[in-house]
């Protein structure tokens, strides 16, 4: 048994069929562009981190200088 019922010979054969509909070319096309919206992504998402961390550290010392003062 290999994933969910499907053999390693099923798989191949569907490899196969895959290669031989978009041949080796468009298949590398696709796996690099893939890669690069993965990466782009990743990117994003990394920058959206760090940004999002200086705000949260604005926020608390707001929130700090908040309890200073003396309520009215």
């Amino acid at each position: 048994m290999g994933l969910g019922g499907i053999s390693i010979w099923q798989l191949l054969i569907i490899l196969a069929i895959i290669v031989m509909i978009f041949g080796t070319s468009r298949l590398r096309n696709i796996g690099s562009d893939l890669g690069s919206a993965i990466k782009g992504f990743r990117n994003s998402m990394s920058k959206d981190e760090a940004e999002g961390e200086g705000v949260g550290d604005n926020t608390a010392s707001q929130d700090e200088s908040d309890t200073d003062k003396p309520a009215t």
